[in-house]
């Protein structure tokens, strides 16, 4: 497997990776944003549309001024100031943080300042800036929470704006369609409709705060090995029904401003010049309005990229620099492909309000930052196994209690990065040696400092609490043996730019877990991972709680959960996989190729060369059968499936009616404790759709009090009970009869009825 980092330009690649994307001098680097002097221009009255704003500033600029528009300014290597002055000038306009667009004074338009901000905002430490470390976003998909979601967005854009920034590079929908993909901490899980609804709620909120945001990474980019150089194959349909239809869903939830493209191919063409993705579907079939930038490094032509709907290209200008401007003036890109381009840039600037309220240096809020940080960890905790009701623990009738494993002493594990969000006060742990080869970036394992021993200690102070390291096996049975309750905590590491070989946990802990587990059956399992992981031990274990990157206050989160304070409500947004043998490619695609030494795609003459994947594909075999409809399909049996997650209540559901377009039922809670429920709505297709038995269509989150209950009436929309129509490039909802099954996850659904509809098209 490639686990080196594989796309940043590069230049970014050359030694010192952090200094060379945005940790650059201070000498010469300014982070106090400027605004720009604007005359008093028509393009600046506020009452006009965007189009209309972008037109007007538009038709006064220079050629040499739309060019500028539609790349970055990069940073030089190693640190050293630019040669270049006018680079020099905008560099020195910098905020520090992954990118820059330079703005245009004279006429008004502000530079882009761009930070990485998928889980809040990063590389703040240098510059004594704060940010609130927030659970991944695979755990906040955990909520099913569209308002949580939306709150989430919201915090970072605050804290972007508080840092000086107005681009958000956040934003990941693409589905966890491969479970060993180290980016799927930063996803919205397997299904497209939940990670679609949940991906643009939260970039909703995110620019509800005059940030400009964006989904990425358009698109397929399901793994990261071989990242630069794989090709997803796949048929349009498929394309369709899955990995597009999340980012549909997010365009249309959220409006937003930009997307970013991703590294690999899809069906021969690199995202950044695939004219069917670009154009085609995104901008003329979903009316996308704003612009699409390449992600950085990952611009590999001039003419094609911009034919095809490449409208910026990052981190520099190699190809839509000075070669897009000659292109322009010999006709073979049209100066009307250029103007698109910079109408889409100004039009978003004017939209998101980056021009009229440019973002001012003030203290990030740090109190409000951690409420919710909190909140969304104690909503996203999944407490999967709970065998004979070993919780909520109850502090009074505790004596001992051991923490075994994962620093579990200091703090909670993080996901790494261009996402790593840098911990107050440092890393909590002293990190171990990088693997060779490897960049301290991508490959640094980082815990934030929220301590799950001084958080049950604080539960449970009449305890004993003591804490066990898990590197000697007999150390820590010998504590299990004596104590009422060992916790036993397990991690995963997961970063872009490799993936985890394997299902299985890293470094022997399942040995630990089962010698555990063996000495005390009333051992609890925490979770700390970045996806889903197998679980041999797990019929052996009292009870397992995935708790995710939960955060900087993940530790406070989970006490909560564990005692009760909070009752579980998360559910599973992916599967968990019994073996690899039950994934529809139990070898990693590209994981048994070897590496060459190459340079990047794109890359200038003469640049050096890494270790890098030859070009290869990944075929698609399953199809419309990802995730939780594979196991369906394939009448497999999951270890824990989609949807699943248990609460310290009880409910029940009857009472099931429907009607086209609407499904209502009753959820009771038949226990002594009130509790939070996600009611789960999937439909089957008929035959004729030729699809996988069910998939997910509506859901709703429901608090009740003890012995309540709920009538629920959702609605069905008409594209999630579609198919797509590649003849017709539409989307038909076909006659027959349609099965309904409502529940508590994808395979508990005792509410099951039929629907006829008459079919039709839904656009």
């Amino acid at each position: 497997m490639n686990v080196l980092p594989q796309g940043k330009a590069w230049g970014l690649l050359t030694g010192l990776l952090a200094l060379s994307v945005g940790l650059h001098s201070s000498a010469w680097a300014q982070f106090e944003p400027r605004r720009p002097t604007a005359p008093q221009s028509p393009w600046m009255d506020r009452t006009l549309s965007p189009d209309r704003r972008a037109d007007l500033v538009s038709a006064q600029m220079t050629l040499d001024e739309k060019i500028s528009l539609v790349h970055g300014v990069r940073f030089p290597d190693f640190g050293l100031p630019p040669t270049d002055p006018a680079t020099a000038a905008v560099l020195a306009r910098s905020n520090g943080g992954a990118g820059i667009v330079s703005g245009i004074p004279r006429l008004g338009i502000p530079d882009l300042n761009m930070a990485d901000a998928a889980v809040g905002v990063t590389r703040g430490a240098l510059r004594s800036r704060y940010s609130t470390a927030l659970p991944s976003a695979l755990a906040l998909a955990a909520s099913w929470d569209i308002g949580l979601a939306e709150q989430y967005g919201a915090l970072i854009g605050r804290e972007l704006r508080d840092q000086g920034y107005n681009v958000s590079l956040g934003g990941g929908v693409n589905i966890a369609r491969e479970p060993r993909n180290g980016r799927n901490f930063e996803y919205q899980g397997e299904d497209p409709i939940l990670a679609g609804r949940m991906g643009g709620r939260m970039m909703r909120g995110l620019q509800a705060q005059r940030v400009i945001g964006g989904v990425k990474h358009y698109a397929v980019n399901d793994q990261e090995t071989g990242r630069n150089t794989a090709n997803a194959v796949l048929d349009k349909r498929t394309l369709r029904e899955t990995d597009l239809l999340a980012f549909e869903v997010a365009i249309k939830e959220a409006d937003p401003g930009m997307v970013m493209t991703s590294y690999n191919r899809i069906n021969g063409d690199y995202a950044s010049e695939n004219a069917y993705l670009l154009n085609d579907v995104l901008k003329k079939a979903w009316g996308f309005k704003g612009f699409v930038l390449s992600d950085w490094g990952g611009t590999h032509s001039t003419v094609k990229a911009a034919l095809a709907g490449l409208d910026q290209e990052q981190p520099e200008g190699q190809f839509f620099g000075v070669a897009l401007k000659q292109a322009v003036q010999n006709g073979t890109v049209p100066i009307s492909r250029l103007d698109d381009m910079v109408h889409r840039i100004l039009r978003t600037e004017f939209a998101s309000g980056i021009v009229d309220e440019p973002p001012v240096h003030r203290v990030v809020d740090v109190f409000g930052g951690l409420a919710v940080a909190q909140q969304v960890a104690e909503q996203s905790i999944v407490l999967l196994q709970n065998t004979r009701g070993l919780l909520p623990l109850n502090a009074r009738r505790l004596h001992s209690i051991a923490l075994i494993g994962s620093h579990a002493d200091v703090g909670v594990l993080s996901g790494g990065g261009s996402a790593q969000v840098d911990p107050p006060g440092g890393n909590a742990i002293i990190p171990p040696p990088l693997a060779p080869g490897s960049l301290p970036f991508f490959g640094g394992v980082v815990y934030y400092p929220s301590s799950p021993l001084k958080a049950i200690r604080a539960h449970a102070p009449q305890a004993r609490v003591e804490y066990d390291s898990g590197s000697d096996l007999t150390s820590a049975v010998a504590l299990a043996r004596r104590v009422d309750v060992p916790i036993v905590f397990v991690t995963q590491p997961m970063s872009e730019g490799r993936d985890a070989p394997t299902l299985a946990l890293p470094d022997n802990q399942d040995a630990l877990v089962a010698a555990v587990t063996t000495a005390n059956p009333r051992t609890i399992v925490v979770l700390e991972t970045g996806g889903p992981v197998t679980m041999p031990w797990s019929k052996h274990a009292g009870a397992i709680v995935e708790a995710w990157y939960p955060g900087i206050r993940g530790a406070e989160a989970l006490a909560n959960i564990l005692f009760g304070d909070v009752n579980p409500s998360a559910k599973l947004p992916v599967t968990f996989a019994r073996s690899e043998a039950d994934l529809p490619h139990p070898v990693l695609p590209g994981s048994d190729i070897t590496p060459e030494m190459r340079a990047f795609p794109g890359a200038p003459p003469n640049a050096p060369k890494f270790p890098m994947l030859p070009p290869f594909d990944i075929p698609y075999t399953e199809g419309l059968k990802v995730g939780y409809k594979w196991y369906d399909a394939e009448n497999k049996t999951p270890l824990f499936p989609f949807g699943h997650g248990l609460s310290y209540a009880t409910f029940a559901y009857s009472g099931i009616s429907m009607e086209p377009g609407r499904i209502t039922f009753t959820v009771k809670n038949t226990s002594q404790r009130a509790g939070v429920e996600i009611a789960q709505v999937y439909v089957g297709l008929p035959p004729a759709a030729h699809e996988p038995p069910k998939r997910l269509v509506a859901w709703q989150k429901i608090t009740l009090a003890p012995g309540a209950s709920q009538t629920l009436t959702l609605l069905l929309e008409p594209q999630y009970l579609s198919v797509f129509n590649v003849e017709r490039d539409t989307w038909e909802v076909l006659p027959g009869e349609y099965k309904l099954f409502v529940g508590s996850s994808s395979r508990t659904l005792p509410l099951t009825g039929t629907l006829s509809l008459s079919g039709s098209r839904t656009r």
